[in-house]
């Protein structure tokens, strides 16, 4: 039984060092702009999500804890709660992957697992698949607890020029030590 117990601490010091150490905290490029108040990512929106991003490689990753406020269904997470995460975490993939900004002009998502309402612990994750002209292709998922995909997304945004993307306040979106 001992050696069980030293090969469960061993398994979960690999899986933090692996999954909270490499993770980098990535500035919120928007705050302090007048007039922003984003549901996803805004801190001060006191109806908000207040989500935060990392990069982990080529991968930004986020967490949201589930709550009964965001409950369609008993005890199961708005599907549109589910599309707005998924669409938020792609939106800071293009600004902190590509150094600009943009906008949703499509969004596939495919619900595979019920997520619960119960306090959860969720990872949020995405990554560029493509870049074609003006436009990139973000692969976006939500993990539960339990290391499974529950939901999945791909989403293409239109990428704003340099010019563009200063125009909207954009100056980079540089990580936190940066």
């Amino acid at each position: 039984m001992d050696n069980v117990a030293y090969y469960c601490s061993a398994c979960l010091i690999i899986f933090v060092r692996k999954y909270f150490f490499m993770l980098k905290k990535i500035s919120n490029p928007w705050v302090g702009i007048q007039g922003y108040n984003c549901f996803g990512c805004c801190p001060d929106n006191e109806f908000g999500l207040h989500l935060q991003f990392y990069e982990d490689g080529d991968f930004v990753v986020s967490h949201f804890k589930t709550d009964i406020h965001y409950q369609s269904w008993i005890n199961t997470l708005h599907g549109g709660i589910q599309a707005t995460l998924l669409d938020e975490i792609s939106g800071w993939a293009v600004s902190r992957k590509l150094q600009t900004t943009g906008y949703t002009v499509k969004m596939e998502v495919r619900y595979r697992k019920q997520l619960s309402t119960s306090g959860e612990q969720l990872t949020l994750r995405a990554h560029i698949a493509g870049v074609r002209h003006s436009m990139a292709t973000v692969e976006a998922e939500i993990i539960n607890g339990d290391d499974e995909v529950c939901t999945s997304a791909t989403v293409v945004y239109m990428v704003a020029t340099p010019e563009k993307a200063a125009q909207m306040g954009f100056k980079g979106c540089p990580l936190e030590d940066e």
